[in-house]
């Protein structure tokens, strides 16, 4: 893969997660406002929570009440950072013994469908 595609990527990426955490910011800054009580941050969630927001992307979203409760807990806990998503850790699902034997059994019959390599693999 390019270098540069990649770098670019992981920016596009960034910047994503960082209009998230705005995006998800400007919608709790008012109810996370420490000087409110419990019951007028509620009234205010209830409402945030009744209403469609346009996300970060443009596409209009309602967000549930527990997610701005969770959301004005993270901005407490850890500030705007917490807010942003963090970037995926993709791991392998398959284990690469599996991807080994899948890779031997279709050079062993390059036209062996999954389901038959699946039969092969049992045998």
């Amino acid at each position: 893969m390019d270098v540069t595609k990649n770098n670019d990527d992981e920016g596009t990426r960034t910047e994503r997660a960082r209009r998230i955490g705005l995006f998800r910011y400007m919608l709790i800054r008012e109810a996370a406002d420490p000087s409110l009580t419990g019951r007028q941050r509620g009234a205010l969630v209830r409402r945030l929570a009744q209403q469609e927001h346009i996300d970060a992307d443009g596409r209009p979203v309602r967000i549930t009440r527990w997610t701005l409760d969770r959301w004005i807990l993270e901005w407490r806990q850890g500030g705007f950072d917490a807010l942003v998503p963090s970037p995926r850790q993709c791991q392998p699902r398959t284990p690469p013994e599996v991807v080994e034997l899948a890779m031997a059994l279709k050079k062993e019959n390059p036209d062996r469908t999954a389901a038959q390599a699946d039969t092969a693999a049992e045998g």
